[in-house]
């Protein structure tokens, strides 16, 4: 047995499909800043609550990334809490332009504070002057991406065919009985991939699907009926 999207209890469970491993996440959002800022300016990170495992562990990881030289020229100004509500997070949003006139690019890791930072931008016309980016759900984010100035020209989340098609693989390898779920086993899949088992840090295993998936200005309309 497998689970995917949400884990449950490892007892209940041979292993778990993970939609990207925190590194990669953390890494996918620095790469964006990075490119999305030119490399140099200041930055901030709009997350949901303080207490979020999911987004202080990728928040943890950007941070420590910024440590390396290649990142000295960005400037991480704040990280604010919009506590995954709507209209806290605008209020964050706003409180966060106007506190740094200087500032360049958001970066939202939370749905919810992605699209209340995006309608920020576009409602008072800041597009291409403030850069939004994070993880958010394509339904969402479609209006606020797509050519020309936009106020997000590119995000991340997970593509859940693929988390899907993983599991499959999975549970085909469990029947078969080449896979069990622990530790250290991997097996190739049809798709040509080859899939690991690892500890997942809470006395279970999982397989790590790959980094966050990219939506942007060309597969957005294929996307935003979808999810």
């Amino acid at each position: 047995m497998v689970s995917l999207d949400s884990s449950v209890n490892a007892d209940s469970r041979n292993t778990h499909i993970q939609q990207a491993g925190v590194q990669q996440v953390a890494q996918s959002l620095i790469d964006a800043v990075e490119d999305l800022t030119g490399g140099s300016g200041d930055w901030a990170i709009l997350s949901a609550t303080s207490t979020a495992t999911n987004q202080n562990a990728w928040i943890d990881a950007m941070k420590e990334i910024i440590e390396d030289d290649q990142y000295a020229d960005l400037n991480l100004v704040e990280t604010a809490y919009g506590d995954d509500e709507f209209q806290k997070s605008v209020d964050q949003t706003q409180a966060l332009i106007n506190n740094y006139p200087d500032l360049k690019l958001i970066c939202a890791p939370t749905t919810v504070g992605l699209a209340a930072a995006a309608k920020v931008v576009t409602d008072e016309g800041l597009q291409g002057k403030v850069i939004i980016t994070g993880l958010g759900l394509p339904s969402e984010m479609a209006e606020y991406m797509g050519e020309g100035d936009v106020a997000t020209p590119y995000m991340f989340l997970w593509n859940p065919i693929d988390v899907g098609r993983v599991a499959a693989y999975s549970l085909i390898e469990m029947v078969n009985g080449d896979l069990t779920g622990a530790v250290g086993e991997s097996f190739t899949a049809a798709d040509g991939n080859t899939y690991e088992v690892t500890d997942d840090g809470a006395d279970g295993t999982e397989i790590v699907v790959g980094p966050p998936f990219e939506f942007n200005a060309e597969n957005i309309d294929d996307w935003k009926d979808v999810y």
